[in-house]
């Protein structure tokens, strides 16, 4: 079965960004913090708990998906969208159109930075703050 990832347990997260490195190493190649498809913040100054934008997995309407005009984002197993580079026109559409504001945009490459769901973020939190749950196979 497909997993998806949840942020369930951000009560715990102290900031460390590790999640944040991992992917952007593993599935960037870049340690910058600005290449990774989560985005750990704080809810609101400096005693605020932090919280994790990420792709919350859309399985009927992937607004995402609807707005690329070039079919660059295509349906992934159990929800959410895999994004296909050679299609991508880097038009941002779906930046703009994602209902949780996570997709972002690499100006490097002129892409967009798209949550595979592949579990490299969780492995490396040191409190378990992410995991991964398993999804029915629907498209």
């Amino acid at each position: 079965m497909p997993k998806v990832l949840k942020a369930d347990g951000m009560n715990k997260c102290i900031g460390c960004f590790t999640c944040m490195l991992a992917c952007a190493g593993v599935n960037r190649q870049d340690h910058s913090i600005s290449k990774s498809a989560i985005r750990v913040r704080t809810s609101g100054g400096l005693k605020g708990k932090f919280v994790a934008d990420v792709c919350i997995a859309c399985s009927d309407e992937r607004a995402c998906a609807e707005a690329c005009p070039s079919g660059a984002l295509e349906p992934r197993p159990g929800g959410g969208v895999l994004l296909k580079q050679e299609k991508c026109i880097g038009c941002k559409s779906c930046v703009k159109a994602c209902i949780v504001g996570a997709v972002s945009f690499d100006d490097t490459t002129g892409k967009p930075i798209i949550c595979k769901h592949c579990g490299v973020c969780t492995r490396f939190c040191p409190h378990e703050c992410l995991r991964m749950e398993e999804q029915d196979n629907a498209i």
